[in-house]
């Protein structure tokens, strides 16, 4: 059967080409009784609007765009979850793509996307002016996930990175852990640099006479074990370890584990970022929780306000809450106040007693 076109919808409706055109696009000009005959027609003869033609017509795709750093782990799938759940309920597509964290693989993801999506949301440890400017048209609205690039250009939606990390080693802190070892994320990476300097604040207040000890990491599993390994391998251990996300914590844990250390009673171990599997783990993982699902949804739904009110002023940074999550891994007896939110003990989601990020 040949595909049925916009002309034979119109036969069949006994209207114009453009009546059946403004009836399919939204517009005006149909009464609602020849707009309901219209899409009677077109679903009898299985009419599917060509994509181009009506890019043509409405000047919007209805397709945006995430370009992350990559695609693996559950903290970019539970991201990429809320930003579909948003996109779908606004009647938007999603397209996906990872840089890789590399700036050519960034650049040739923005350019391969232009003219494809209508937005763009960008995470990516290459972000400045001057790149953004060389690959992205002013055109595009773009809201930036995690960066600290200030420009009158783009919207900027952020994690308290720091405010989590000094939250977290006050509250290792105040536990009775007397120093705290910081096993930092890969250099260059903004989540990363905050959290190391949310360390850095928290120790210089809670504890000026220990030392700062900052062992090297790569926001991967496998870094984190490395991590452990070096630490349980010292003459000295230390009491508590901050690992700068969760993946390089669950990595810690195992090499814990693997060395016969008792977590938490020798040395008390705490993450970033509260992924699924934190609270699955023996014994399960104290973290700081992001709101991973919301941090998507958030993004999505400024770009969204962005798209339907183009002349609005761009320029825009907000800051999304993080809590305390204690759990088994930081042996913490009492829950101390904190800089970021109410601190929840035994996993119990912040819906339980009120909590709001």
């Amino acid at each position: 059967m040949a595909t049925a076109t916009i002309k034979d919808v119109a036969r069949e409706a006994r209207v114009s080409v453009a009546s059946v055109s403004r009836a399919l696009n939204g517009g005006r000009g149909v009464t609602a009784e020849t707009s309901e005959r219209i899409r009677e027609a077109a679903a009898r003869l299985r009419y599917m609007p060509h994509a181009a033609a009506r890019m043509l017509i409405t000047r919007r795709t209805n397709t945006v765009g995430a370009l992350l750093p990559d695609l693996y782990g559950e903290f970019f799938s539970e991201l990429i979850r809320g930003i579909d759940l948003a996109a779908r309920a606004r009647g938007l597509h999603l397209l996906v793509s990872s840089s890789h964290d590399g700036a050519e693989d960034a650049a040739a993801a923005l350019r391969s996307m232009q003219g494809r999506v209508d937005g763009l949301l960008i995470m990516s440890a290459h972000l400045d002016t001057a790149f953004l400017h060389a690959n992205l048209p002013a055109s595009v609205p773009a809201v930036l996930l995690n960066s600290g690039v200030k420009s009158a250009s783009y919207a900027v939606l952020n994690i308290d990175n720091y405010g989590g990390a000094y939250a977290m080693v006050r509250h290792l802190l105040e536990a009775g852990r007397a120093d705290v070892t910081f096993i930092a994320g890969p250099a260059g990476n903004f989540d990363a640099q905050q959290r190391e300097l949310g360390y850095r604040a928290a120790m210089a207040k809670y504890a000026p006479h220990a030392p700062l000890d900052v062992v090297a990491g790569d926001f991967n599993e496998e870094s984190g074990y490395l991590a452990g390994q070096q630490l349980v391998a010292r003459k000295q251990r230390p009491s508590a370890v901050f690992a700068a996300n969760d993946m390089m914590a669950v990595g810690c844990l195992y090499a814990f584990k693997d060395a016969g250390v008792d977590v938490p009673r020798e040395i008390a171990l705490a993450g970033f970022d509260d992924i699924p599997i934190a609270r699955y783990v023996t014994p399960p993982l104290s973290t700081v929780r992001v709101r991973i699902v919301d941090l998507g949804r958030s993004a999505l739904e400024q770009l969204a306000a962005m798209l339907e009110e183009p002349r609005q002023d761009a320029a825009s940074i907000h800051t999304l809450d993080c809590e305390i999550v204690t759990r088994e891994t930081c042996g913490a007896a009492r829950q101390p106040t904190t800089t970021t939110g109410k601190v929840f003990d035994s996993g119990r989601r912040p819906s339980d007693t009120g909590g709001k990020s």
